[in-house]
């Protein structure tokens, strides 16, 4: 019975990881189809490919990512894949993607989970205890909630009541990693129903009971821009990744202090936004509506 609770919490960490497949070269053509760049910046600096702040392997990381957009492909391009080159620049750390469990529970799609584990407390925390140091787990904060908001030149992130990734930072002594995919709601035109209605109480129902949010939505055509289908429009997205917050071990951290880690991530994350916003699509007067 040890031994298989053993290899359940390998598979729950992310213990299938492979390099073979993260370096597929479908994920290259994948990533240029976009493209989607990575950009790792500590400070306001012109666009390049280039490392300007080090996650040192000898931490652990909780990276947030945002926008959750209609299918996080910023996120699974640049955490899941090594098609932007993650790895050559953050040697040492290790990404793992945190997706809904019910995944894995799926044959064949669960095989090739590249990267992947569940978002829970259980496989979160094995990653960033049992693996050593240079873990970076990456959560879409946001959720499948977020992606009912999902609309081309509007930016909402589900954020102020999520605090459960601020514990686990603190529990682990993980330090905090603001993210956001300049781009990710520009991918797909989505039909929204206003709050309120019946068919938004709906999809919320529907989230809540299954994890995931149906959306109706819709891209280009496969033969033809000009018509409709779900293949994502070839517009470019820009992962902007910031300085860490550094964060302290504490194993049963009050809420007075969750909140001060909270504020100073949302503090983080927004100067971010603000900073970069007008080098990737956005105008001067882009907000960043954290509900």
């Amino acid at each position: 019975m040890k031994t298989i609770i053993a290899a359940y919490s390998r598979d729950l960490g992310g213990g299938r990881r492979s390099e073979w497949v993260r370096n597929w070269a479908l994920w290259r053509h994948f990533q240029e189809y976009f493209p989607i760049q990575s950009l790792i910046l500590s400070s306001p600096r012109p666009p390049q490919l280039v490392k300007t702040h080090p996650l040192p392997p000898g931490r652990n990381y909780i990276i947030g990512s945002h926008p959750h957009g209609i299918l996080c492909i910023g996120a699974f391009c640049n955490f899941v894949t090594e098609s932007t080159g993650f790895s050559q620049k953050f040697p040492g750390i290790r990404p793992h993607l945190a997706t809904l469990a019910g995944n894995f529970r799926l044959p064949v799609l669960r095989e090739y989970m590249m990267s992947l584990c569940p978002v829970n407390q259980t496989a979160i925390g094995y990653t960033l205890s049992q693996k050593g140091r240079g873990n970076a787990v990456v959560i879409v904060i946001g959720g499948a909630a977020e992606s009912l908001s999902c609309q081309p030149g509007v930016t909402n992130l589900i954020l102020s009541r999520r605090r459960g990734f601020v514990r686990l930072a603190l529990e682990y002594g993980a330090d905090l990693v603001p993210s956001f995919s300049f781009g990710e709601t520009d991918l797909y035109q989505q039909v929204n129903f206003s709050e309120g209605t019946f068919l938004r109480s709906l999809q919320c129902k529907f989230q809540k009971i299954f994890g995931f949010a149906p959306c109706f939505f819709y891209g280009r055509g496969l033969t033809s821009a000009d018509s409709k289908g779900f293949i994502p429009y070839s517009r470019p997205i820009t992962t902007v990744i910031g300085e860490p917050v550094t964060v302290p071990q504490i194993k049963d951290p009050s809420p007075e202090t969750l909140d001060l880690y909270h504020n100073m991530y949302k503090r983080s994350l927004i100067r971010l936004f603000h900073e970069h916003k007008t080098k990737y699509g956005l105008g001067e007067n882009a907000e960043l509506r954290i509900l």
